[in-house]
């Protein structure tokens, strides 16, 4: 995938987020919102896995976190979904060690507790493979 699919990736999943938000609104609990997103990736035809188990190996350990991220979209790109009155660090720290765990390049936090999803709702992330595979000289 190249860094315009991967970016066209996220404009897609960008406007599945708004269509669930313009219809519901903010105001409600992160599982409606994951629900009624997975309908919404479908109907989209976007590939995608809910509530992926995140595998944490501490030097050979596998140790069972029972860590989910909400989505893990086209195996290429995470997608965390909030419902709180404002993104705090741990927020993002969360996306952050989910992308580095499951080796995904980007990802993205949308907050549906927002009044625009695309102004104030909506973040995205990158990492150091990103960099590797998508800004090389």
């Amino acid at each position: 995938m190249t860094k315009e699919d991967l970016d066209d990736l996220e404009y897609i999943v960008t406007g599945a987020c708004i269509e669930v938000h313009k219809a519901l609104g903010p105001g409600l609990l992160e599982s409606v919102y994951h629900k009624c997103l997975k309908h919404e990736l479908h109907l989209r035809k976007i590939n995608y896995k809910s509530e992926v188990i995140v595998p944490v190996n501490y030097k050979g350990l596998e140790v069972e976190a029972e860590l989910r991220c909400d989505f893990l979209i086209e195996d290429i790109l995470v997608l965390e979904l909030k419902a709180v009155d404002a993104v705090h660090p741990i927020h993002e720290a969360q996306i952050l060690t989910y992308m580095k765990l499951l080796k995904i390049p980007k990802g993205l936090l949308v907050n549906f507790n927002a009044t625009s999803i695309v102004q104030i709702g909506k973040k995205s992330f990158v990492n150091e493979i990103y960099k590797e595979r998508y800004l090389k000289d």
